[in-house]
């Protein structure tokens, strides 16, 4: 296929995998992992820790029976929703908040209209599982995979609350908390199932991509200020709110997140929108022949792949994807095209004069103006550039001195970029590349 990535066999032995071929303005960041990537261990674990949970709460609910079955009904009903209605769009944190919430409010739930409920952590976790599964069937016929692993955080994080929890209710040791002090005491254990919700998703899609942990981790953890937040504290309410005046608060409360959910749609489908104007915004380029066709959508692909494995945050590698797609823009300014559309040869001051002409475009589109810091100063000594500067210009350049240069051309390519290090080149970018080409086995193979 005509300027694709491709995954080549490595030393590792992965064999063969091709890499992910939606567009830059679907959703996806960076290469996808092939049939030869080696999944790490925890993907596996937390799959079958939820399915050992599941099963051993639905046999402690068999032996022990089914209490408060209206409670139980109303709370499955929530939940089941909630996952029917899940969001399936990209990059989303939390697909079905309502679900979420439904199942820490039920699996902190001690009481119903003033009553002490007896429904303990077995029975919590069955039926929020069930229910989880039932609305999830469309989601699981029409073939989405990760919903597999949405049920399993699931699973674990509401069986995570209900342990923690229903224990301690059932025993009386929370007979004396009262007013304030159990609040506080839910909101507490909220946030201890939030941090372990984060963790999971975190080592999930650590498993799933191949990318670094830690900042995996950070952007879960900046996820909970905004809707994980919002799920926590509408869990809360509900438990309370149950407690006092019954089910009827169920309703209630949902509404807010109903509403929240919606937005979040809205703003997912803007996004799109907003990040396909910019893919067909550097397409220009390519259309008038200044540029290889697919030369912008590798160099974006690989940009990325490379900020995940500098640490960069969700925000930054957005920024990052962005300047990459436009970083050749200043070309159109040109009266004659360069050949093959290669910047990486030319004189350093013509070189920033383009980085400034397509800097200059970028600010008139209505594009972030980070955006368009990184296109200016792509062409800028290094040590002066920001980081996504830095990689934008390392892989533009080992893009350029890659393609059409045989099947040695990307060891050539790299070499080259290292020697130049010294004044050209970031060597931790440089590195950094070098390690995701030799992780993923990831080479370019020019458009033909």
């Amino acid at each position: 296929m005509p300027g694709e990535l491709a995954f080549a066999p490595g030393p590792a032995g992965r064999g063969f995998a091709q890499a992910s071929s939606g567009s830059v303005g679907d959703g996806t960041a960076g290469p996808a992992p092939g049939p030869g990537f080696r999944r790490p261990a925890a993907l596996g674990c937390i799959r079958l820790a939820a399915l050992l949970l599941a099963l051993g709460c639905l046999a402690g609910t068999l032996w022990e029976g089914l209490d408060d079955r209206g409670i139980a009904l109303a709370f499955g009903v929530l939940v089941g929703i909630g996952e029917w209605a899940r969001w399936t769009g990209a990059e989303v944190r939390e697909a079905a908040p309502l679900g979420a919430a439904g199942g820490l409010a039920y699996a902190l739930l001690g009481a119903y209209a003033g009553v002490a409920t007896h429904d303990g952590a077995f029975q919590v976790v069955t039926v929020v599982c069930a229910a989880s599964l039932l609305g999830s069937v469309p989601h699981i016929a029409s073939g989405r995979r990760p919903t597999l692993d949405h049920l399993a955080r699931r699973v674990l994080t509401v069986g995570f609350a209900a342990v923690c929890f229903q224990p301690l209710y059932s025993r009386g040791v929370l007979e004396q908390w009262g007013g304030p002090a159990y609040a506080l005491l839910l909101v507490a254990l909220l946030v201890l199932t939030a941090l372990c919700d984060a963790v999971l998703a975190a080592g999930q899609a650590h498993s799933r991509t191949g990318w670094p942990f830690g900042p995996l981790l950070r952007d879960e953890l900046r996820g909970l200020l905004g809707i994980g937040s919002a799920v926590c504290a509408t869990g809360a309410v509900m438990a309370l709110a149950v407690a006092v005046v019954g089910l009827w608060a169920l309703p209630v409360f949902c509404l807010p997140l109903l509403l929240t959910q919606l937005s979040l749609r809205r703003y997912a489908a803007v996004r799109a929108t907003y990040r396909q104007t910019i893919a067909s915004l550097a397409r220009a380029t390519e259309i008038a022949g200044y540029t290889p066709a697919g030369h912008a959508r590798r160099v974006a692909t690989l940009s990325q792949a490379v900020g995940r494995d500098l640490g960069l945050s969700q925000a930054e590698l957005t920024v990052l994807e962005y300047a990459a797609l436009m970083h050749d823009i200043g070309q159109l300014s040109l009266v004659d095209p360069m050949p093959a559309g290669a910047t990486a040869g030319l004189p350093a001051a013509e070189q920033r004069r383009i980085a400034l002409l397509g800097g200059a475009v970028v600010r008139q589109t209505g594009v972030d103006a980070a955006v368009a810091v990184v296109v200016e100063r792509q062409a800028d000594p290094y040590r002066e550039q920001p980081v996504a500067a830095r990689i934008v210009r390392a892989v533009n350049a080992y893009e350029e001195k890659a393609r059409d240069s045989g099947p040695g051309g990307p060891l050539t390519a790299l070499e080259e970029l290292r020697l130049a290090t010294a004044g050209d080149y970031a060597p931790e970018v440089v590195e950094s590349l070098a390690r995701v080409l030799s992780r993923d086995c990831l080479t370019l193979r020019a458009a033909g």
